[in-house]
């Protein structure tokens, strides 16, 4: 899974297809992400405490990471990661434009 915590990514199917986001939570054994602003469901909270009314939250669900495209920084274009073993490290590269992502 080529898409980390902190990436923008863009959604390329489903119901929340075309919108943009930071992902603020990867899982790559299920290889599934959370991204903010996308996939939002509405979860019953109970009242915890007496005298205080339940409440509806809003939260972002994991959903497949293959259902999401890196953005590049550079062009800002979606974009597949080509992986090019360095000296140090790896580093991600674009395939459109050839500048790390």
């Amino acid at each position: 899974m080529n898409i980390k915590k902190g990436d923008n990514i863009k959604i390329i199917s489903g119901n929340d297809r075309g919108k943009t986001g930071k992902v603020i939570g990867a899982f790559p054994k299920e290889l599934r992400i959370t991204v903010e602003g996308v996939n939002i469901k509405k979860k019953h909270v109970r009242p915890r405490a007496q005298g205080r009314k339940g409440e509806l939250v809003k939260m972002p669900l994991p959903f497949p990471a293959s259902r999401a495209m890196l953005v590049c920084g550079s062009c800002g274009r979606p974009t597949r990661a080509h992986i090019l073993p360095g000296e140090t490290k790896k580093q991600r590269v674009c395939r459109k434009c050839g500048s790390a992502v």
